[in-house]
């Protein structure tokens, strides 16, 4: 493995890692604020705007600076804000601290993905899912280092420092592998242009992937908790078996592609998608939820590597813009799908709030059924 696969690597670990970490604690943080769904949710939204914003603002600065620079500012400022969460004040405060929080994951989202297709161009070969498998990995750890330090009481302040110096430090080693990517002096065409027909098509079903992704991740521990009303330690296992299913996905995901196609494996993982969240709003006990979980793990796990894979590669935009619009619009469903779940939970029940993700997944496994037919 080369250096630059290896470092690339680590930083989607280190991304999945640590939102795991304070996301399995967002039950105690709510304690700690007193406030309920709908708060949260506000909160959650301040963190989704931020990134938003920051998402096209930062293909500009990888086009000024090169992205190797944008991962490493992105990287470095998301760590460093982690500890600021128990710290906070009071609610505005904290609204603040999530705000900055998702202008820097934002910025590294979209960085580190240029850093991942650049090494794909390099090797010549589908390996876009492996990175995506890292990032997958550390969901799945971080949410285990949650439910390890909430089982021996330790407290939000320990916790999140000490995740917050061990990551820092690691990216500063990784800082040396990345690619030096060049700042592009003259750019052709226009910065920002309207997607085509393909880009939307795939942009839709990254939509729906990552806003079921957002909503799995940041409400699996709540759901556990206060649906199938497991104990707290059991409570953060609901995401460490998505994320674990996430994981086996991902890595069998580059082989399995090459066997399938996009459209044939994007099809099925629809239908394992939507099958698991069924399960898991008919027949939410703790076990059945685990499994639930664990099935729309191992369906969301291929779909959002093949749709920025499939724009990254896109042979009717220039290198990059198919990219830039494909994750911005998947990463508005990852980031303003669980303060919108929030909100819905709060007005009627969780349970009831995720059939807004069911019919997104229906309608994404419709558009995967359309997508390689308009191509063909």
């Amino acid at each position: 493995m080369s250096p630059a696969r290896f470092a690339v690597k680590i930083i989607f670990f280190l991304n999945g890692f640590v939102h795991a970490n304070y996301f399995s604690r967002l039950p105690r943080i709510q304690d700690q604020f007193q406030v309920d769904n709908g708060m949260i949710g506000l909160v959650l939204l301040s963190s989704s705007v931020g990134a938003l914003f920051a998402m096209p603002f930062t293909g500009w600065l990888i086009i000024r600076n090169g992205s190797r620079k944008i991962t490493l500012v992105g990287a470095f400022t998301y760590c460093a804000l982690i500890p600021l969460i128990p710290w906070a004040p009071g609610l505005s405060y904290l609204i603040i601290v999530f705000l900055l929080l998702g202008i820097s994951s934002g910025m590294l989202d979209v960085a580190m993905n240029s850093q991942a297709v650049m090494v794909e161009q390099y090797h010549q070969k589908p390996i876009m899912t492996s990175f995506h498998a890292l990032f997958s990995v550390g969901m799945m750890l971080g949410a285990g280092a949650g439910s390890v330090f909430s089982t021996i009481n330790v407290s939000l302040q320990t916790h999140f420092t000490s995740i917050a110096l061990i990551s820092l430090v690691i990216v500063f080693i990784a800082r040396h592998y990345l690619i030096r990517d060049k700042p592009v002096e003259k750019q052709e065409g226009p910065a920002f242009r309207l997607p085509n027909a393909a880009m939307v098509s795939i942009g839709i079903i990254a939509f729906c992937c990552m806003l079921g992704e957002g909503a799995m991740a940041d409400w699996s521990t709540n759901f556990m908790e206060k649906i199938t009303l497991s104990s707290p330690a059991l409570a953060p296992l609901g995401l460490s078996a998505f994320a674990l299913a996430m994981t086996i996905g991902r890595l069998l995901g580059d082989s399995v592609r090459v066997r399938m196609g996009d459209r044939r494996l994007m099809i099925i993982s629809g239908l394992i998608s939507t099958s698991g969240l069924l399960l898991l709003i008919t027949w939410p006990t703790p076990l059945m939820a685990l499994v639930g979980f664990f099935v729309i793990g191992i369906g969301l796990s291929s779909i959002v590597p093949i749709a920025y894979s499939i724009a990254g590669n896109s042979r009717d935009l220039p290198p990059g813009v198919g990219l830039a619009m494909v994750t911005t619009v998947g990463y508005s469903g990852f980031l303003f799908g669980p303060p919108i779940i929030g909100f819905l939970a709060d007005v009627s029940s969780l349970r009831w709030a995720l059939t807004l993700v069911l019919v997104l997944f229906v309608i994404m496994t419709f558009l995967s059924m359309r997508y390689q037919s308009n191509k063909s």
